[in-house]
């Protein structure tokens, strides 16, 4: 028993020797070692509690001078003795998720990088969140593409440029090369973006000065608006010496006869020096015009003499091959796109898009020898006319279902 007694105060004064002589050893570890008496007991006992009293003192150091190092070699024997000392000390926090918001979008160079054709050319449509419903007229856009003829292989050069996040999430479903296009202060989600009004006119110029940050990167593009169905390859029937190339609402019979009345939904445009001071031209002479959109403009300026010293080649797309509801191609053996023009409403746009297609599958099932002499026509328009189309002043532009058209 006096051994026992005189062996534990031995053991005391060392310990507390030990933690004086070390100037970076806590004081609350000291104290708590002298606070300590040990009462007699056995020897296997003693040890235990000059373990525990160790284990107590590295941890105390470990705690306070921060010497990870000097506990590392024993961290799992620590951990099988004490597993919370293990776990606040050496568990990672766990990362943040990034929310959807903070996910870095893609930039503009990128996605035309991928899309673009081995001569730097890419087919861009806009989408907002009425036309990216499903079932509505980008639907349609798509499955144009897979009935027509040779033009499945087109979608891989396709960028659909989404002006509200819902079409942009929507187009990430759909497709591969997606790009979302802000505009400061304008929000296109909502429903539709009626004809002439103020919103209508934001977008459309908003297109106007997007297409030519493209041609400034170097890009030549083919811009169609989503409501134009594609059922062959255009780029046969583009001009060879045209830097821009627009479709018509009416053809008067020359590709270049300024008397013909372009539609802005559909174009194809060479990246050159003319070609990007043109829609330079274009878009500033929107001050020039106000409460004109960007194809009553475009007839203003197509005679100005500023375009002469551009030397820009323009030249107007027959309707033989880029149609519409204004003036349907006539031949389905030679027809290449058919465009929703001249219709306001998008339950109108939508009704007459769908007899269109299925006039092409009408078509397209006749036997071939059949279809070259059928004389098959259209059976569109019928709900989308020219009597249908009128200007909405700006103030109606709250109304619920003002006229005008529906589009992009």
């Amino acid at each position: 028993m006096n051994l026992s007694n005189r062996f534990g105060s031995n053991s005391k004064t060392a310990i507390l020797n030990d933690s004086y002589s070390d100037e970076n050893h806590s004081s609350s570890a000291a104290a708590a070692v002298t606070s300590v008496v040990i009462p007699p007991c056995s020897g296997n006992v003693l040890r235990a509690v000059l373990l525990l009293f160790f284990i107590c003192f590295c941890f105390s150091l470990y705690r306070t001078s921060g010497y990870l190092r000097i506990v590392s070699d024993s961290s799992s024997t620590l951990s099988r003795i004490f597993p919370s000392v293990n776990d606040s000390s050496s568990s990672p926090s766990p990362s943040p998720s990034l929310s959807p918001e903070e996910i870095e979008e893609p930039k503009l160079e990128e996605v035309l990088r991928r899309a673009a054709t081995k001569d730097g050319t890419v087919i861009l449509t806009t989408l907002n969140e009425a036309w990216a419903a499903p079932g509505s007229v980008i639907d349609l856009f798509f499955e144009s593409f897979r009935i027509g003829k040779g033009t499945r292989r087109l979608l891989k050069h396709l960028v659909i440029i989404a002006l509200d996040a819902k079409a942009y999430s929507r187009c990430q479903e759909l497709h591969k090369h997606c790009f979302r296009l802000e505009t400061e202060g304008v929000d296109f989600s909502g429903g539709e973006a009626y004809f002439m009004t103020p919103s209508y006119l934001t977008m459309m110029w908003r297109r106007i000065s997007f297409l030519r940050s493209v041609l400034e990167k170097g890009y030549n593009f083919v811009f169609t608006d989503a409501d134009v169905m594609w059922f062959r390859n255009p780029f046969r029937r583009f001009y060879e010496d045209g830097d821009f190339q627009i479709a018509c609402d009416h053809y008067i019979g020359r590709p270049n006869d300024f008397r013909n009345r372009p539609n802005g939904g559909f174009t194809f445009v060479r990246a050159n020096n003319r070609s990007i001071g043109f829609y330079k031209f274009w878009y500033d002479s929107r001050t020039k015009y106000p409460k004109n959109h960007d194809q009553d403009v475009l007839n203003f300026i197509k005679t100005d003499p500023f375009l002469w010293k551009l030397r820009i080649r323009i030249r107007f797309l027959n309707t033989v091959y880029f149609g519409g509801f204004c003036e349907p191609s006539k031949d389905l053996n030679l027809v290449c796109t058919m465009h929703a023009n001249c219709c306001f409403g998008l339950d109108s746009k939508l009704h007459d898009l769908r007899i269109m297609l299925q006039d092409w599958r009408d078509f397209k099932s006749l036997p071939l020898h059949s279809n070259q002499s059928s004389g098959f026509t259209w059976s569109v328009p019928q709900n989308c006319s020219l009597d249908s189309l009128r200007p909405v002043d700006s103030k109606d532009e709250e109304e619920s279902e003002p006229p005008g058209e529906s589009t992009q």
